[in-house]
């Protein structure tokens, strides 16, 4: 056997392992959009054995797509998880960003301390702190309201961690430079860091959009009534005690998965710039 030969023989088995992991990977997503694009009937069906329609439907119908708005009222929710998410976003993003800046720009008492209880508190299950998190909101009068889901996520150990890291490489002397000028501290912050701070305000966001549109504990916990249940929480809706209407399960999944999907892919160049300048340093 050449060289060459075998060279060409590890390439085949190499591609044939890809593509193989790729199918694996892509069988749960290909899954849900075909349980989707048809009825529950059809769905019982080819469910079992497993064959061509098991993924490619015999009739295509988006009815579970229409059911969705019409029949379960889901916009409510998605526009709910709109509202929450993007006031998180906003108001995490500003207060991250500037509780980095007071950590990676100045020295003052008990910095280290402070600096470490931000980094243990990302490393905490949120399963732990859910409870008593809900008995002070429940105090703060603020149980099924969109305060009580909001104020939560806002302060992130690990989105501060990440503004630290990044502002700390920022040349000093553009900072000196700037007070030289004249320029105070609101100055500095809003003309030099959020303009230099491009790709790690974008990956903050990502990461406070995930945890935001993903949650599912805490809204179960602080929304008691449907006028402000978020997404996660509807497609609970579709699980009765009777019966589960799966086709629209399947479309409120692919649905939920959609949107934050066509949010990362254009900016996914930033959210790696932003954890790999930042997130990985020490």
């Amino acid at each position: 056997m050449t060289r060459k030969t075998k060279k060409t023989l590890s390439h085949i088995v190499l591609y044939s392992v890809l593509i193989l992991i790729a199918v694996l990977t892509l069988f749960p997503l290909l899954w849900g959009v075909s349980a989707s694009l048809r009825d529950d009937s059809e769905l019982y069906t080819y469910v079992m054995p497993f064959s061509i329609h098991t993924l490619i439907p015999v009739k295509w119908t988006v009815k579970s797509y229409v059911d969705l708005f019409t029949v379960y009222g889901f916009l409510k929710p998605v526009l709910n998880t709109v509202l929450v998410t993007a006031i998180s976003i906003a108001f995490g993003c500003v207060l991250n960003s500037v509780a980095a800046f007071a950590f990676a720009m100045f020295d003052f008492r008990f910095k280290k301390p402070l600096f470490s209880l931000v980094l243990i508190s990302f490393m905490i299950p949120f399963e732990a702190i859910a409870l008593p998190l809900y008995r002070v909101a429940d105090k703060m009068k603020m149980v099924d309201t969109f305060q009580g889901m909001i104020l939560p996520s806002i302060a992130s150990g690990l989105v501060l961690f990440l503004f630290v890291q990044f502002f700390k490489d920022i040349p000093a002397e553009l900072l000196d430079a700037a007070r030289i000028d004249g320029a105070n501290i609101g100055k500095i912050y809003s003309s030099i860091l959020i303009p230099l701070s491009k790709p790690v305000f974008i990956t903050a966001g990502l990461m406070i959009f995930m945890d935001q549109w993903n949650s599912y504990l805490w809204p179960l916990l602080i929304a008691r009534s449907k006028d402000i249940r978020t997404i996660q929480i509807a497609l609970t809706a579709f699980n009765t005690e009777h019966s589960t209407a799966w086709s629209a399960l399947y479309a409120g999944s692919m649905f939920s998965a959609l949107i934050p999907l066509l949010l990362f892919l254009p900016l996914q160049k930033y959210f790696v710039q932003g954890i790999t300048s930042s997130g990985v340093k020490g």
